[in-house]
């Protein structure tokens, strides 16, 4: 499996992603490419059911092109009141092209919805109107050998009735921890890393290689 020396490919062409995966397998000495550096990879149908099963998709079919070990992640938006949903089409909730505001939107119509409905199982209150948690699954796969690593991270959280915070990407405006008093959006980026649902599956995936 992988060591230090070996060079790995992040299957994503996310610059900030590839920023702090490189920072923490340098500490490995380990060197992590991107989608960047090399030319002609298609993108990966996620057909998966579950986050680990598209991360999987995603590093298995990058990794048989390039011949090497990849790593690729899937991570997503999980919600109570919604019986897990957006979950693995938490990007594409609104539709194929949707941006985060398609999404943020749609999902707040579907609590109010079931507010209104009578049909929210949960104890809504003023500010927030589920609890939520944010999953990611993150899979190493070298086709060498054909062996894999499987790491999974979450943080645990409410959806606000209202966006909350600038910062952020996707549903961090709605997503509020409690233990904190913010919204992810309001945390600084380093503040994120140290508690969000990919730095926990990474700190995970890490303690799997130095072992």
């Amino acid at each position: 499996m992988i060591k230090s020396g070996d060079t790995i490919l992040l299957a994503t062409r996310n610059r900030g992603k590839s920023k702090e995966f490189r920072e923490a397998f340098g500490k490995l000495g380990i060197l992590v490419k991107d989608l960047h550096d090399i030319e002609g990879i298609p993108d990966i149908e996620e057909t998966g059911e579950t986050f680990a099963d598209n991360a999987f998709l995603k590093a298995k079919a990058v990794a048989d092109i390039v011949g090497f070990a990849v790593l690729a992640d899937d991570s997503g938006l999980c919600v109570d009141e919604l019986n897990g949903a957006p979950g693995v089409y938490s990007a594409r909730y609104a539709g194929e092209e949707a941006n985060d505001a398609n999404n943020n939107a749609k999902l707040l119509r579907e609590l109010k919805r079931l507010e209104d409905a009578g049909e929210l199982k949960g104890q809504a209150d003023v500010t927030q109107l589920s609890a939520a948690r944010f999953m990611c699954a993150l899979v190493l796969y070298d086709p060498a050998d054909e062996s894999k690593l499987q790491a999974e991270g979450s943080v645990e959280g409410q959806i606000l009735r209202e966006a909350k915070g600038e910062g952020g990407f996707g549903y961090d405006p709605l997503f509020w921890l409690p233990e904190r008093g913010k919204s992810m959006a309001e945390l600084a980026p380093e503040e994120k890393n140290a508690i969000s649902h990919r730095g926990n599956a990474l700190r995970k995936l890490l303690t799997l290689i130095g072992e």
